[in-house]
């Protein structure tokens, strides 16, 4: 493992990471964030394209050291979609194995009235799965849903929430409702998100905790 970023820092990756530390604004961006959360910032602008989301990104207390312990030791990844338990499955597979699951595992096949068919997945996941790390980057209610079920005491807190979902219904009430939680978690203020977000943000902690097992710096930072 002594070479461990050999395996994800494609020299392409590190010129494009070169580059968008170097675009107006994103050099302030990075200086007032922790190594760990700048790797999450690089890799968010580089799978988006967007380098306004320096400013939407907010950390909760202790949020990536949180992550990278509960990853590092196998925990499951449960997230809102197919697509981004696709895009997180492989990182997850080549670093410490963990589960990759998506609410819709355990979707019933019609939405309860009232509901979705992510937030009955949600629910009855949680209870199965018991994740970890939490990812949402499409469903507010499935974020909603996790939330009422903590705060009641029916699941126990994940180690950490990544609540990006996008849009304009319901999202950016689910995203207070998130930061107002206690719970651990990283999020995306706003409309902006998706499926591609929470899981590069989920990539690059998984990376992160790679690395630090393999006592490697991090070359995300120059």
């Amino acid at each position: 493992m002594a070479d461990a970023g050999a395996e994800f820092d494609h020299p392409i990756f590190c010129e494009s990471l070169r580059l968008i530390r170097d675009l107006p604004g994103t050099a302030a961006a990075l200086a007032a964030l922790g190594t760990l959360q700048q790797d999450v910032l690089l890799r968010l602008i580089h799978s988006s394209g967007d380098p306004e989301l320096a400013g939407h990104l907010r950390f909760g207390p202790g949020a990536c050291e949180a992550a990278l312990a509960a990853l590092a030791a196998g925990a499951p990844i449960l997230t809102d979609t197919a697509m981004a338990a696709a895009a997180v499955a492989p990182m997850a597979g080549r670093t410490f194995g963990n589960q990759v699951r998506s609410v819709l595992d355990w979707a019933p096949e019609r939405a309860p009235a009232g509901s979705t068919r992510t937030a009955a997945g949600m629910a009855a996941a949680l209870a199965a799965l018991r994740p970890g790390v939490v990812l949402i980057g499409s469903a507010p209610t499935a974020l909603e849903v996790l939330l009422e079920l903590v705060a009641a005491k029916t699941v126990p807190a994940p180690a950490l929430v990544i609540g990006m979902p996008v849009g304009f219904v319901g999202v950016a009430q689910s995203k207070r409702h998130l930061a107002e939680s206690g719970l651990v978690h990283i999020r995306l203020e706003g409309s902006k998100g998706g499926a591609g977000l929470v899981a590069a943000a989920c990539n690059a902690l998984l990376r992160s905790a790679w690395l630090q097992a393999a006592s490697a710096p991090s070359p995300l930072i120059s």
